[in-house]
């Protein structure tokens, strides 16, 4: 099983996200974990994850955690704005999974 960690400002608004993600999942019969956490849960949500995705208002945020992480050959990414913004769940998915299969940092 995949597992996906989104982080955002608060783990509010990656919530609608993380729901479309899980269905878009669903469809593809695509078994995954998919999980929103704030930025300042990073430290207590360990490494049990296979791709850590950032949500644009966080993207700060990237070099310290792609440092971090990629020793441990977890990739780091920010999610598009634009998939963001237009909360297309089925592409961010798809995006994740790429990451996780060619660990592309």
């Amino acid at each position: 099983m995949k597992k996906i960690l989104l982080v955002c400002s608060a783990g509010m608004s990656t919530s609608l996200l993380v729901s479309k993600m899980k269905v878009a999942a669903k469809l593809k019969a695509i078994e995954c974990s998919i999980n929103a956490i704030a930025e300042n849960e990073i430290d207590d949500y360990g490494e049990d994850f296979d791709v850590l995705l950032l949500g644009p208002q966080v993207r700060f945020l990237f070099n310290k955690l792609k440092e971090r992480y990629e020793d441990k050959n977890i990739p780091v990414d920010v999610i598009n704005t634009v998939d963001y913004g237009t909360m297309n769940g089925a592409k961010v998915l798809d995006n994740a999974l790429a990451l996780i299969k060619n660990n592309i940092y």
